[in-house]
């Protein structure tokens, strides 16, 4: 249990709701909710259209598809269709760590935009789609493949872009994958993911059907849904090659289109992101079969266990070896954990974070000693929280597409001693005088993977809450205390 009751919560969220009109409250209503560990993901209603007007912090599905999904991919190029913001927005925020030198063999960081005029609304922007791919051949000749990224005009205008990718796959020879995930569609990013996933099943993933020059192993993985913010795909991997299993292909940190046509060789596909690509996942099931399992390397908790589940998937030997691992990190955790834990324990924690860290980064924080009092998701589905409600204590906060208003009410009344969420939040919570992580892409910081990244997990967490600049700050809910005794008795009276 938390400090405050299922009574408490539940009360502060009718109080919460009372600033909304009726049908808004009502709406909203079924998104907020205390946790039952003994509920599954129904619990609270996810998946849904934001409240008009309400300032939600989703994104839409062109940030799912050309921001998460496909733009870590490092030898293909990515061509934002549509006018030129978009492509700006998306480019280079999440600190996708590749290896490569860009502009020659990768092309992740930069930025490629057919920055649609008034002239391409009316007449069309086909053409001037073909003449862009002719052009980045010319000025990146090692590129391995394009994807076209529809913007919302994209889809208003009629562009025929799967015509105009196949035109250009006979010109060159060359995957030109065409992506339909206007940004209007679907409630949130959670459908550019999965019109993603789609289109790389229907693009690239059979390509290397029936060829056996790729020569697999019995210990052949994929890392799936690991972005490498941070470099977290390559401490990961450090982990599963140390017991003896090689990974054969990263979607899509660090990846290349490669590596994806090689997963179907694959024994175990391991998932990350849930979320992102479990879709893909369960296609290869389908297809390949192809096992997977969603796997957690946010602390020496989940680390462990994860490690020790991947195992079950493979011989005594790579059992073996994952004790080992296990065991030749020991020392080493424990020391982050004996220098940390004393001076976060007992710490609260709310955490709002996109589509799985609010989940896996539990364990790491309880191996700090610190308590998560609020969790919630901007795009999940039912399957999330039911993976979520497990892990939380009972009587937790538990929120789906929380409003700002919302989550500025909890915090000033649960009062948290950290937030970890994302960068549209960071500032308010900062001006508020609450110690804040961004933990969409680590701060600035990480990797936040394996057991490398815990000792900087670690690290961070204490050098954001014991900082003293809070003490500088004055949060809302002590300003009006602190005025009253600075004021002359007789104006308090």
């Amino acid at each position: 249990m938390t400090d405050r009751t299922k009574e408490q919560n539940e009360a502060l969220i009718e109080e919460v709701l009372e600033v909304y009109p009726e049908k808004a409250r009502k709406n909203r209503a079924k998104h907020l909710t205390t946790n039952d560990p003994s509920s599954d993901g129904k619990c609270v209603v996810s998946n849904r259209k934001s409240v008009p007007g309400a300032m939600t912090i989703r994104g839409c599905a062109y940030a799912g598809s050309k921001g998460v999904v496909f733009g870590p991919f490092k030898d293909i190029i990515h061509i934002s269709h549509g006018p030129i913001g978009c492509g700006m927005y998306s480019s280079g925020g999440r600190r996708n760590y590749f290896t490569g030198v860009s502009g020659v063999d990768s092309f992740s960081m930069i930025n490629f935009t057919s920055d649609f005029q008034e002239r391409d609304i009316v007449f069309g922007g086909d053409k001037k789609l073909a003449e862009i791919l002719q052009e980045v051949d010319t000025l990146f000749p090692l590129n391995k493949g394009t994807t076209v990224q529809s913007e919302c005009p994209v889809g208003l205008i009629g562009d025929d872009i799967e015509a105009v990718a196949k035109e250009n796959k006979k010109r060159n020879g060359k995957t030109c994958i065409p992506v339909r995930c206007e940004g209007f569609r679907g409630v949130s990013q959670s459908l550019g993911h999965h019109i993603a996933n789609d289109a790389m099943r229907d693009w690239v993933l059979g390509n290397r059907d029936g060829d056996d020059s790729f020569e697999s192993t019995d210990y052949d993985v994929a890392i799936i849904g690991d972005y490498n913010i941070g470099g977290d795909a390559w401490s990961s991997r450090i982990l599963l090659e140390e017991m003896g299993l090689r990974v054969i292909a990263q979607w899509s940190g660090d990846g290349s289109l490669a590596e994806v046509e090689n997963t179907p060789k694959a024994k175990l596909n391991l998932i990350h992101c849930y979320r992102s690509m479990n879709y893909i996942a369960r296609h290869m099931e389908e297809k390949y079969g192809i096992p997977w399992m969603e796997y957690n390397l946010f602390g020496p908790t989940k680390i462990a266990e994860s490690l020790r589940a991947i195992a079950e998937h493979f011989d005594d030997t790579i059992k073996a070896n994952a004790e080992k691992v296990i065991e030749s990190y020991k020392a080493q955790y424990q020391a982050v954990i004996d220098k940390y834990r004393p001076r976060l324990e007992g710490k609260k924690v709310m955490l709002y974070v996109g589509g799985l860290r609010s989940r896996h980064v539990i364990g790491a924080y309880e191996d700090l000693g610190m308590e998560i009092v609020g969790a919630g998701y901007e795009f999940a589905h039912a399957d999330d929280y039911d993976r979520t409600v497990g892990s939380l204590k009972e009587a937790t906060l538990l929120y789906d597409d929380i409003t700002g208003y919302e989550f500025e009410q909890f915090v000033k009344t649960v009062r948290p001693d950290l937030i970890g969420s994302g960068i549209k939040e960071k500032y308010i919570f900062q001006k508020m005088g609450i110690p804040f992580r961004q933990m969409h892409s680590w701060d600035y910081s990480g990797p936040y993977h394996g057991y490398d990244g815990f000792a900087i997990f670690a690290r961070d967490m204490d050098m954001t809450l014991n900082n003293p600049c809070w003490k500088l700050t004055t949060p809302p809910w002590l300003a009006k205390t602190e005025e009253s005794e600075s004021m002359p008795e007789e104006k308090v009276a």
